[in-house]
């Protein structure tokens, strides 16, 4: 039996913050962090946060439309990051940290814009949104030690303060998403 996953790319912030709510989620086969939406290729870590590459910190989630659609992992992006604030999450400041949907698909585009267009007429936030949505250029996989950075470094103040908190606050809200 052959299943059909679909990918999804979103920048919320640090992408250790949204790869472990991500990773909660029933549905999600996998997600990766790395770079997308600039222009430098193969970029390490530190082109990135020096602001030379144009990329964003990413998650590349593989999720199954037949147990989660692309319309609910956009209700968690934008439940769990400040879409609000250009190039910031938080002390995260940096183009690198900008909110952004990069599209696989002309239909991932149209669901990406029909959701924006709900959340700015629903009035959901205070300040109007900030979100790029641009069709997916390449993808460039994070250096290793990046990967399941929460899940190895759960003791280090960064995981403790900022990450921790944003875990609890999902688990609350929306138990009914997470893995068993």
């Amino acid at each position: 039996m052959t299943t059909n996953f679909e990918t999804a790319i979103f920048g919320g912030g640090c992408f250790w913050c949204t790869e472990t709510i991500f990773q909660m989620l029933k549905g999600v086969m996998s997600v990766a962090p790395g770079y997308a939406g600039g222009t430098k290729p193969n970029p390490t870590y530190e082109d990135v946060c020096a602001g030379q590459s144009g990329h964003a910190e990413v998650i590349k989630i593989e999720f199954d439309p037949k147990i989660i659609s692309y319309e609910n992992l956009l209700e968690i992006f934008f439940a769990t990051h400040d879409p609000t604030t250009p190039d910031q999450q938080g002390n995260d400041i940096g183009e690198q940290y900008r909110s952004i949907i990069l599209t696989a698909s002309e239909e991932q585009a149209a669901k990406a814009k029909d959701y924006l267009k709900k959340l700015t007429e629903n009035k959901e936030f205070s300040q109007p949104i900030v979100t790029q949505i641009k069709p997916l250029g390449q993808f460039f996989p994070a250096e290793n030690y990046h990967q399941n950075y929460y899940q190895n470094n759960q003791n280090k103040p960064y995981c403790q303060i900022v990450i921790s908190p944003k875990i609890s606050k999902f688990r609350k809200n929306h138990p009914e998403l997470i893995q068993s």
